[in-house]
């Protein structure tokens, strides 16, 4: 058993590597710059924290998956904010890159679910890719978030000044409603999804918190994680 986890290790260990490496370029050629400094920023941090933690000491999962749960949950509503407010196409105005509403709704309404739920099933039997996964969503949509009381304040790269939506096409995309969240140009201070950015964030930072105390506490025990702490 302990060669077929050991083994398990390795292979998740490449997949990680792997999904680390691919999916920022992916972003990069199909969006633009910002996947690559968020998803791939988010995917390299959460591959060093989970290879410092879960890879070798694998979480119980009355442990990691509720608090995994609660911040998909917590992400979950908060795309809902993000959909109703037109996140995409105000992120396609603010830095000119072609994110329209379809592409949204496919990653992170019909894939993301998805991944989610098998990721839950994974953290069950402590399956450390599962763990990979969920480090990702701790540190991406997660402590990320607060990325959203940034964006307020950039200028954007189309008609900064203008305060009407726009609709062009942008590399070949033809990106709709896309409005303007400026704070210098609208006075608001606010952009889609703001106000609800810290539902994902408060589980996820605590997780961040629960999952290195666990590991001290496991190294300094010099035993495997198993802590009801």
């Amino acid at each position: 058993m302990k060669t077929q986890f050991s083994i398990l290790q390795k292979l998740s260990l490449v997949i990680a590597i792997i999904f680390t490496l691919v999916a920022p370029i992916m972003g990069y050629l199909s969006i633009g710059l910002p996947p690559v400094i968020i998803v791939g920023g988010s995917a390299v941090i959460g591959l060093v924290c989970w290879c410092a933690t879960y890879l070798k000491n694998p979480v119980e999962p009355k442990i990691i998956l509720p608090l995994f749960l609660l911040t998909v949950a917590g992400l979950q509503i908060h795309i809902i904010e993000e959909y109703l407010t037109g996140f995409a196409p105000a992120m396609s105005r603010l830095f000119g890159i072609p994110w329209s509403e379809k592409s949204f709704l496919m990653v992170f309404a019909l894939v993301g679910p998805t991944i989610y739920t098998l990721t839950a099933l994974g953290l069950y039997y402590r399956i450390p890719i599962a763990g990979f996964v969920a480090w990702f969503i701790f540190i991406g949509p997660g402590l990320a978030e607060f990325t959203h009381f940034i964006f307020p304040l950039i200028k954007p790269a189309l008609h900064a000044a203008t305060l009407d939506p726009l609709t062009a096409p942008i590399q070949g995309v033809l990106i709709t409603n896309m409005r303007n969240y400026y704070l210098g140009a609208t006075g608001r201070y606010y952009f889609p999804g703001m106000w609800t950015a810290v539902l994902p964030m408060i589980p996820g930072i605590y997780a961040i918190y629960r999952l290195f105390k666990l590991n001290r506490s496991a190294k300094l025990s010099s035993s495997p994680i198993i802590s009801n702490c």
